[in-house]
């Protein structure tokens, strides 16, 4: 069977490939989503929080012996106390100027941290291996799916449902929520606004330290992954609705299917087909599929 010339174990083997990434476009929204939606910062280190979770991943099996799964926990974690620090030092002190300032000094840790990595490390690739337990395919007729990816996806779908939830649907989430947005009341319930903004930070770059763990085994781990990945994934979430989380993991996942539909039809524009459904989302709804208008 054939659809517009195209065989359909084709298409359906581009769909599951699509979600893959789509599953990593959506996993790294979330965490912009989170940050920008709760506290109001466009965290241009995103990238390079998600590059640094796949290079301590790597270093940990490499120099330590410890396994996927540990890392899988440790570099996350990591990451995260390495976003607080980030939010206590230098964030903090930026929460009341214009978007602008937030981009800027984001965009200084990006240089930094890459700079660091490569001086270290080059750009070649650093190979890491996939785990036993996911080694191998599975058949599904129409294609070998690598059990890895469909790990991958697996674990983003629970990771980015559980997160919706939490945010959206239980009373930590409208504590959060509220102290976002109108700290002063919430503190004289006697909650640590600070400590929470903090924690939210923390929360939103772990996200993207773990999706450079899962990462790891699919692409070279390098000083660069993140780098153009970054603009993917703004793009991402500007279509889903800046602050939107249930925009930014849908979109995410959407995006991903339509790249991988765009190679079978159009190889050339799958890598701008995002951008292009950026500009005509944004000529007829700018607040996103999912924002509110204002």
């Amino acid at each position: 069977m054939e659809i517009f010339g195209i065989p359909l174990p084709a298409l359906l083997s581009q769909v599951l490939l699509g979600l893959v990434n789509g599953a990593f476009y959506a996993m790294l929204s979330l965490g912009l989503a989170v940050i920008f939606g709760l506290l109001n910062v466009i965290n241009f280190a995103h990238g390079a929080l998600f590059m640094l979770g796949a290079v301590l991943a790597w270093m940990g099996t490499t120099y330590l012996g410890l396994s996927y799964w540990a890392m899988l926990l440790l570099a996350p974690l990591a990451v995260g106390i390495l976003g607080v620090v980030l939010e206590r030092l230098l964030l903090r002190r930026i929460y009341k100027l214009d978007h602008i300032y937030g981009l800027l000094l984001t965009l200084g840790v990006t240089l930094v941290v890459e700079g660091v990595l490569r001086s270290a490390y080059g750009v070649s690739g650093l190979p890491y291996s996939t785990p036993e337990a996911l080694a191998g395919g599975t058949n599904l007729g129409f294609m070998i799916l690598p059990n890895y990816r469909a790990w991958v996806v697996g674990a983003s779908l629970s990771v980015c449902l559980g997160s919706w939830f939490l945010i959206e649907k239980t009373r930590l989430g409208s504590v959060l929520r509220a102290g976002t947005e109108n700290p002063k009341i919430v503190e004289a319930f006697g909650v640590n606004v600070p400590l929470l903004i903090t924690a939210i930070y923390g929360f939103g770059v772990a996200l993207a330290g773990l999706a450079g763990v899962l990462a790891a085994p699919v692409t070279q781990v390098s000083p660069l992954m993140g780098q153009n990945l970054i603009i993917l994934v703004f793009a991402v979430v500007v279509i889903g609705g800046m602050g939107s989380i249930l925009g930014a993991v849908l979109t995410g996942l959407g995006l991903g299917v339509v790249e991988g539909l765009t190679r079978v039809f159009y190889p050339e524009a799958s890598s701008t087909v995002v951008f292009l459904v950026m500009v005509i989302v944004l000529l007829f709804r700018p607040a996103g599929l999912f924002g509110k208008e204002k």
